[in-house]
């Protein structure tokens, strides 16, 4: 009988590559939410609040295998996420199951290079201790109340459907007028995670819980790549070169003192700054050797998903298909 994993925050970026990746693996699955907006089927939904304590106990009930991927918009996280999170760990008292934690890179400072399961988590910015409170209160209920409990960390998010990321609404957010939008210097390297892949990750980890300990916390390398590797693989796939142009971050400080969501956005700037890997020999070895998308083909998927119609006929016309050969 095949397992059974629910998915908290099924409408999420995490929530629908993890679902349809334990999908394509033969899980049945289970997405939580407080609608369904997903565009697939192949899975279970069950309606509810995350506050509420006894709807995410309704959700997990026949579950093997929890994957946290609640989140909230960035002005929301004073209090708010916190909360969220403890509600998650009253619900997986006592249960047996394992939970899986969409965990990122906020938890160390900047002058972390090489980001490691076992390094010291000194955070930049309020964001990175909330983050921080949250995995050692995730940590804290495994140790002590009857369940497993997995920090999955990736860097920055990107993937066809992906919509809301770096990419898109960096990179990508002048394809129309033919431009690349570098939010970085273009040589710094930053921490990439394609979605399709760590969705799977996600999913191999659940499946191998058995052998793991009671709390884990395993980090996802995915692309560690500058802004001009990103740029060169996007000329590659359009149909002309795209000017590169710098993105305006001046604008956003103006935007900013009337947008919360831009003001919050501003202070994690630093990340575009400082060159930061995530490494874990451990959870190479639970991927398996050849894990992963190639770089410039994820890079190809994910700018064939935003270009414009008009671009994407000129590909049509050119017969660019070789882009993802």
């Amino acid at each position: 009988m095949a397992d059974t994993v629910t998915i908290l925050g099924i409408n999420g970026r995490i929530g629908q590559f993890a679902a349809k990746a334990f999908i394509e693996a033969g899980w049945n699955v289970v997405g939580f939410g407080r609608s369904n907006k997903t565009a697939f089927d192949g899975f279970s939904f069950v309606q509810g609040d995350a506050i509420q304590l006894e709807d995410v106990k309704r959700a997990i009930k026949d579950a093997d295998v929890v994957v946290h991927a609640l989140n909230l918009p960035y002005d929301q996280w004073e209090g708010e996420a916190e909360r969220l999170n403890d509600v998650v760990i009253e619900a997986m008292k006592g249960t047996g199951k394992t939970l899986v934690f969409s965990a990122n890179v906020y938890n160390f400072a900047a002058s972390v290079a090489k980001m490691t399961p076992d390094g010291v988590q000194n955070p930049e910015t309020p964001k990175g201790e909330i983050r921080k409170r949250m995995e050692e209160a995730l940590k804290a209920g495994a140790l002590n109340h009857g369940f497993k409990a997995f920090m999955l960390r990736a860097g920055d998010f990107y993937g066809p459907g992906a919509e809301g990321s770096w990419f898109d609404l960096g990179f990508a957010m002048n394809f129309k007028k033919r431009k690349i939008t570098l939010p970085c210097d273009g040589q710094t390297k930053h921490t990439w995670a394609y979605l399709p892949d760590l969705g799977r990750a996600f999913e191999k980890v659940a499946a191998k819980r058995d052998e793991l300990n009671t709390f884990e916390n395993l980090h996802f390398h995915g692309n560690f790549v500058t802004g001009n590797e990103i740029a060169d693989a996007i000329q590659r796939v359009v149909p002309q070169p795209y000017k590169v142009v710098n993105l305006p971050w001046w604008l956003f400080s103006v935007v900013g003192v009337f947008q919360p969501v831009i003001r919050e956005v501003i202070k994690m700037r630093y990340l575009w700054k400082s060159p930061q890997e995530l490494l874990d020999p451990k959870l190479d070895a639970i991927l398996g050797a050849g894990f992963g998308t190639p770089f410039e083909r994820a890079v190809a998927e994910t700018t064939l998903a935003l270009l414009p119609a008009a671009e994407l006929e000129k590909l049509k016309t050119m017969k660019r298909t070789s882009v993802l050969a």
